[in-house]
Parts: C-alpha cells; sequence; structure tokens
C-alpha cells in the first residue's frame, strides 16, 4: 500500500485537480479498511477524499466513479439509506456497471427491500456473471430458504474468483459460514483450511476456524486461534468470541475487561459514522444481559429499516429474553417472512409453539434443527434443548 499511496499523493500534490488519482487514493483506503479492520481511520479518510472531488464540477465517466465510490463507503459504515440515495443518482450516469447494482443489491437487502434487491441482482448477473454477482445471488437465495442453491451460488462465486485474492477467499469464507450455519462443520472446516493455505494469516479465516473448534468443545484450539486472529487485525468480532467464551467459563472478570473494551472499540467506529446498532445490541444482550439496552439499541435500527429480517431477528431474540410473547411472535413473524430457514430462526420458532396449543409439533421442529446442527448456540439454545431431552 505505501508505494501506491506515495505515487498517488505525488501525483496530487503536482496537480491538485486530478480528480482520477484523488479517487484511487480513496479506493486505496477502502481497500485498506477491509484489509486492516482500522475502519475508524480509512472509511472517513476515504469519504473525505470523495466528497473533495464531489465539490468540482465532474464529467463521464469521474462521476459516476466518485459516486459509485461514495454509496460503496456509506454501505460499508451501514449507512444504508444515504448509501441507496447515492447509489440511484450513479446509476443515472452509467446503468451498464454490474458495480452499482451490486450497490443497490446490498443497500436495498440492508433496508429490507427484498424484491427489489432480487431485480438488482437479476441485473447485475445479466451484466456481469462472476464472483461479486454470484455472491449476492447466494445470499438472496439463503434467506429465500433455498440453502441448497446458495451453496451452489457461493460455489461459482469462489470458481469466478483468483484464489488468494482478498475477495476471493471473503467468498470462501462465506461458503464455509454456509455449510456451519446449516450443519457440514467438516465441509466448513475445510473451507476455512483451503482459505489459509491460499491466503496465509487471513484473519477472517482464522477467526472462522477458531469458532468451528469452540463449537466442538475444542476450547483451547479455539482460545489460541482467537488470540493470533485478535493480534492480526482489531475486529470487534474477534473480542466478542473472546468474551463470551470467557463468560460462559465462568471467568466474569476477563468477560467484563473484554466487554469494555468492546464497547471502546464500537463506540470508536460510531464517531467515524460506523452505524452499529446490531452489533451494540447483541453485546448488551448477549455479554451483559442488559436487555434494555439491548431493545434500545436494536429500536435504533429499527426505525430506520423496520423490514430486514435480521433486525427483526434481533428484536424477537430481546423480547423472548424479556418475555414478552406477544412482541417476540411478532418480530419472528417478520424475520420469517422471506422463508429463511436460519437454524437460529426455526429453534425460535419451535419455542414459540411450543408455548402454546403446538407443543407437539414445537418439539419436533426444535428437534429437527438440533439434528442438523447439533453445535447450534444462541442465547435460548439452552432451554430448547431442555425441552427435547
Amino acid at each position: 500500500m505505501l508505494d501506491q499511496y506515495t505515487k498517488l499523493t505525488e501525483k496530487i500534490k503536482s496537480n491538485p485537480n486530478d480528480f482520477e488519482s484523488k479517487l484511487s487514493l480513496a479506493e486505496l483506503y477502502m481497500m485498506e479498511a477491509r484489509i486492516s479492520g482500522e475502519h475508524g481511520h480509512y472509511y472517513p479518510a476515504a469519504l473525505q477524499v470523495i466528497n473533495d472531488v464531489l465539490t468540482h464540477d465532474l464529467k463521464d465517466p469521474t462521476m459516476y466513479r466518485a459516486l459509485l465510490d461514495k454509496s460503496s463507503v456509506l454501505l460499508s459504515l451501514h449507512q444504508f439509506v444515504e448509501a441507496k440515495e447515492i447509489a440511484e443518482k450513479a446509476v443515472q450516469y452509467n446503468a451498464y456497471s454490474a458495480d452499482i447494482y451490486g450497490v443497490l443489491v446490498d443497500a436495498n437487502v440492508e433496508l429490507g427491500h427484498y424484491d427489489k434487491a432480487i431485480a438488482y441482482a437479476d441485473k447485475m448477473v445479466s451484466i456481469r456473471p462472476d464472483l461479486r454477482s454470484y455472491s449476492r445471488v447466494s445470499y438472496l437465495r439463503e434467506i429465500h430458504g433455498m440453502v441448497d442453491e446458495s451453496i451452489a451460488a457461493l460455489k461459482l462465486a469462489v470458481a469466478a474468483g483468483y484464489p488468494g485474492m482478498e475477495q476471493t477467499e471473503w467468498a470462501r469464507l462465506t461458503l464455509g459460514h454456509l455449510y456451519e450455519r446449516y450443519g457440514s462443520l467438516d465441509s466448513a472446516m475445510y473451507q476455512y483450511a483451503t482459505s489459509l493455505s491460499a491466503r496465509p494469516n487471513y484473519p477472517f479465516a482464522i477467526a472462522a476456524m477458531s469458532n468451528a473448534f469452540a463449537s466442538m468443545g475444542q476450547q483451547e484450539k479455539a482460545d489460541s486461534l482467537n488470540e493470533v486472529a485478535r493480534n492480526l487485525i482489531p475486529e470487534v468480532s474477534f473480542f466478542v468470541d473472546k468474551a463470551a467464551w470467557e463468560k460462559e467459563h465462568g471467568n466474569s472478570k476477563a468477560s467484563k475487561e473484554l466487554t469494555r473494551e468492546i464497547l471502546d472499540m464500537i463506540a470508536d467506529d460510531e464517531k467515524a459514522g460506523h452505524k452499529m446498532g446490531i452489533e451494540l445490541s447483541k453485546v448488551y444482550l448477549n455479554l451483559m444481559n442488559d436487555t434494555d439496552k439491548a431493545l434500545s439499541a436494536a429500536l435504533t435500527e429499527y426505525s430506520v429499516r423496520p423490514e430486514n429480517i435480521d433486525v427483526n431477528k434481533m428484536l424477537a431474540e430481546i423480547y423472548y429474553a424479556k418475555g414478552d410473547q406477544d412482541k417476540t411472535k411478532e418480530h419472528l413473524q417478520r424475520a420469517l417472512v422471506t422463508g429463511s430457514k436460519d437454524p437460529e430462526l426455526k429453534c425460535l420458532e419451535g419455542l414459540m409453539m411450543s408455548k402454546t396449543a403446538q407443543v407437539e409439533e414445537g418439539t419436533k421442529l426444535i428437534k429437527s434443527v438440533f439434528v442438523e446442527t447439533p453445535y447450534l448456540d444462541c442465547s435460548f439454545c439452552k432451554e430448547a434443548r431442555s425441552i427435547i431431552l
């Protein structure tokens, strides 16, 4: 990165109106944010450069490129409404680029506009069937309950990429997560190991393997790998995993110390414009057992994207912890609107059924979930397991 940074900054210094070099610099910052995990530094830096470029009277295709970059940064900062608005402006300058449709897919998914997301994904694939378009098709298939088809699309995505490149290994990692989520842990571990072979010291693959070992009860291996991942990049989720394990093993002091560190990390990200409502909600619920703060954080997200199934899943989990069955049912139904087969959602659905006249059906559903995903871990999984023992 340093060589590229030096060359670009020298060009910009000699010609402040070299907008192409400025946008290349912004894109370099965006890439470094993904690789280093230093979101709070690189995304605001990228946005500052892009906004400076957009103050000028730009010609095509520079205007399109600047809008594409800005919408991509806003998407990474979880500013989904703003990302969608900027991406829609970009399409007016170039309606034949797959890249901008990728942003529109993601923004509409996050806002819960799934029909629009599907339409944009179809458009994206028709323009350029590649790693990025196949990955988006895969996610849309998964949330609509098409798990096997989702896996098939992600396999195409991985095959379309160059081994070792960050995008390729992210897709391979996602494929591993899919296998793990739906009970094929051996296949998941194979993907994680393959990713590390192609991209040594890839922190997200190391963390994924750490979580897999933890789910199998091999905590020593899990801890060792988690430490490696945390030392590579300051990714919040790695610290959350470690704090959760410490809490589970009764090490409350260590868990509390890590939780304070996590809250500081989230606060820094939020100061940089990164919306972290769902992540914060999970910390309050799972690490601090504070359902009121968890609810407040989740409702902040809900006010912006009430149709998103993940936000509704989070609310259903919180309301269940609070003992509010009516609200749990309301948000669970919204989370299941696409026909998702997410094991956690199905497990919660079974629990809710078991508390009504549908006890037998609920028990049967819970059993099927744990048969398919025996290592499933969630805030209500212990209760669910107690029903079928």
